[in-house]
């Protein structure tokens, strides 16, 4: 079985992520993508996220019905920072024979060798990379890529200023933010994610 755990903070999860991740499943011949939002992103620190219970929601609404696509809450279930390396490991004991394959975005690729024990996390999994920039990648890893401006940044900048983010999220996830109050009120910079 080929599985791929796609993590992150999905604040909110939107189009972009969605693309990517049923494109990546294509193109490697996936069995699954894993989403797996973050409880807390050790590179996000001053960052403030949507609750983790939101963020979860907001993830399993959006990739219900998706064939090939699930969700798993374990490092909310952890809690604290959440690391990819523990992440990974608890992934391969349920699935001890499966080939893994990590799904991250551009931005983390320029500093993968930064991250919690990364080189005992990749012998464990093939990183792939997912792009919707323009920007010239390292060749270390595969890329997957199609060019989009979608983020999650705008997104809650949008919300924020009371502007519309119709077809930037999924209608659920739409649903969702406006039913608990998310990102009212938010002045965010204008980094991606």
């Amino acid at each position: 079985m080929k599985i791929a755990i796609y993590g992150g903070t999905f604040d909110p999860i939107h189009h972009g992520h969605l693309i990517l991740a049923r494109q990546a499943l294509e193109e490697l011949n996936l069995d699954l993508v894993t989403f797996v939002p973050a409880a807390e992103s050790p590179f996000k620190t001053n960052h403030q996220s949507a609750p983790a219970e939101h963020r979860l929601q907001m993830v399993k609404l959006a990739i219900e019905n998706e064939p090939g696509f699930v969700v798993d809450s374990l490092e909310i279930d952890r809690g604290g920072t959440s690391f990819s390396i523990d992440t990974v490991l608890a992934i391969r004991k349920k699935f001890p024979d499966s080939e893994l394959f990590f799904l991250l975005g551009e931005d983390n690729a320029d500093h993968l060798a930064q991250w919690h024990r990364f080189g005992e996390l990749e012998k464990l999994v093939r990183f792939i990379v997912l792009s919707r920039t323009d920007k010239r990648l390292p060749k270390r890893y595969p890329v997957i890529h199609r060019y989009f401006e979608i983020s999650a940044t705008e997104i809650r900048n949008r919300v924020a200023n009371c502007q519309q983010i119709t077809y930037l999220v999924p209608e659920v996830v739409l649903r969702y933010i406006q039913d608990h109050n998310l990102y009212e009120g938010e002045r965010l910079s204008a980094r991606r994610s």
